[in-house]
C-alpha cells in the first residue's frame, strides 16, 4: 500500500539547501519518491536494505537533531539517479536520507567515508542487480 507523509528538513539535502519540507511517498518495498515543497522537484529513492548489506551508525549529532531514540520509527533511503538503461543508474550510499516518522523530521546524513569505505557517493546500480 502507498503511504504519503510530510517531513520537515532539519539538515539540508546537498545542493538543495533552500528546501525546508518534503513529501515522502512509498512506491513499493524497493522505491519511494521524495517531492520537494513548494517547488515540486522529484527524487527517486531506493531502500538500500532491499539490495545490499547497509549497516551504519547514525551520528549522535543527527540522532539529536531528529530526536531519534532507541524506540523511534526510522526510515532510511538513498537518492538514486535513474538512467536508461537502468543498469547505468547510480545510488548515493555515503549520504543517506534519514526520516524520523514519529516527529516527521528528516535529514541527509553525510557519513564518514573512512568508516564506511564500501559506501560510494556514486554507486553503480548494476553492481546490486540480480537477474534470475
Amino acid at each position: 500500500k502507498r503511504s504519503v507523509m510530510v517531513f520537515a528538513i532539519k539538515s539540508p539535502i546537498l545542493g538543495f539547501e533552500h528546501i525546508q519540507e518534503v513529501t515522502l511517498e512509498s512506491v513499493d518495498e524497493f522505491f519511494a519518491k521524495l517531492i520537494t515543497m513548494p517547488d515540486n522537484l522529484s527524487f527517486t529513492l531506493i531502500n538500500p536494505f532491499a539490495i545490499r548489506s547497509y549497516d551504519f551508525e547514525i551520528p549522535e549529532y543527527f540522532r539529536s537533531l531528529l530526536g531519534i531514540t532507541q524506540t523511534s520509527n526510522v526510515l532510511i533511503f538513498n537518492i538514486m539517479v535513474v538512467s536508461t538503461p537502468i543498469e547505468q543508474s547510480t545510488i548515493n550510499f555515503i549520504a543517506p536520507l534519514v526520516f524520523n516518522v514519529d516527529n516527521q523530521t528528516m535529514a541527509q546524513v553525510l557519513l564518514d567515508s573512512t568508516l564506511y569505505p564500501d559506501f560510494e557517493l556514486i554507486g553503480n546500480v548494476s553492481k546490486y542487480l540480480v537477474y534470475s
